[in-house]
């Protein structure tokens, strides 16, 4: 099971951290990724971790801004927000998956609700 938190309203420039906890089963050697989901849109790859933390990949609208790590020893994984964006509110999902990175949602097994972040200009 997965549950992310941390989201909320800021003005654009803000930061916030989403945070994602798993818990009922050991996460440490799966990739985890977050998504992200308008109404109406498909869901959209945001940043990708692999379970030692050494590989990362970052959708190129987030890249520069946000900054995705893990704590394999609390199995917890973040997603530090930076210089956000009004077009960056959004539901924001985490989610894991075995081996490797993808940026496909459907590769992921596992998902926790979403987060919902709002950003005002």
């Amino acid at each position: 099971q997965l549950q992310a938190c941390g989201g909320g309203l800021v003005q654009a420039g803000s930061s916030l951290r989403l945070s994602c906890a798993a818990s009922g089963r050991t996460f440490s050697r799966d990739v985890m990724g977050w998504f992200r989901q308008a109404p109406g849109k498909e869901r959209e790859f945001v940043a990708a971790i692999h379970w030692c933390g050494v590989s990362t990949d970052y959708a190129d609208s987030v890249k520069g801004r946000f900054t995705i790590s893990r704590d394999n020893a609390k199995n917890t994984m973040y997603l530090y927000m930076n210089s956000l964006k009004p077009e960056d509110t959004v539901v924001y999902y985490c989610a894991s998956r075995y081996y490797t990175t993808s940026r496909t949602y459907a590769d992921y097994a596992y998902w926790g609700q979403g987060t919902q972040v709002t950003v005002s200009s």
